[in-house]
């Protein structure tokens, strides 16, 4: 799975890597995004492909009541996408999650109850895109309009089932050369497996 991420280069950077423009008044950088917090982060849109915009991270369905069920929508398997009746929608409204890292907890016992973190990169720390999906939500009495998105995972390469080694999960990262099939709508199938080399160091944390 996917619950914490990292953005932490300039916004200059991010405009050169994805040939977009961050949309102004946009914070674009942290250092470790917490999805149970909702926070905003840089995405790219398939119906903005040249504006950098900041979504909230836990896709809200058109549908939904109100915005509990960010909760439960971080992430979204890649293998039941047209099942779940909050990704159906939005199985067409494609993005690119914005990232130069995300932190995985390595399980050191059986139940969890000791855990290593680690940081994954690219081996050059360089940027890359998660594939995601998005949705725009309006509320149904005052009006308010919510952006949204939730990045989708895939069975985890040798790399990642090691270190996600209670779920085996890890989300899929695009090459820069499949970025614009994502966005155009390719099928799904075709991102199943993750073949980017990726990096793990470990957070050594002070006792």
């Amino acid at each position: 799975m996917c619950f914490h991420s990292r953005q932490s280069k300039e916004a200059e950077l991010l405009e050169q890597r994805f040939n977009a423009k961050v949309e102004e008044g946009c914070n674009v950088m942290s250092n470790h995004y917490t999805g149970a917090e909702h926070p905003y982060t840089p995405i790219i849109t398939d119906v903005a492909k040249n504006k950098i915009q900041v979504f909230t991270w836990g896709l809200i369905p058109e549908w939904a009541r109100d915005k509990s069920i960010q909760t439960y929508t971080l992430n979204a398997k890649i293998e039941s996408l047209s099942e779940k009746p909050a990704f159906q929608s939005s199985i067409a409204k494609r993005c690119l999650v914005l990232a130069d890292g995300f932190m995985e907890w390595q399980w050191l016992d059986a139940k969890g109850k000791k855990k290593r973190q680690h940081l994954i990169t690219l081996p050059n720390d360089e940027l890359f895109a998660f594939a995601g999906l998005w949705s725009e939500w309006t509320h149904k009495i005052t009006g308010e309009i919510t952006q949204s998105y939730t990045i989708v995972t895939t069975e985890a390469n040798p790399l990642m089932a090691e270190i996600n080694n209670s779920k085996k999960r890890m989300p899929v990262i695009l090459t820069p050369e499949n970025e614009s099939d994502w966005l155009a709508g390719k099928d799904v199938a075709e991102f199943t497996t993750c073949d980017v080399e990726l990096k793990s160091t470990m957070i050594l944390r002070k006792q």
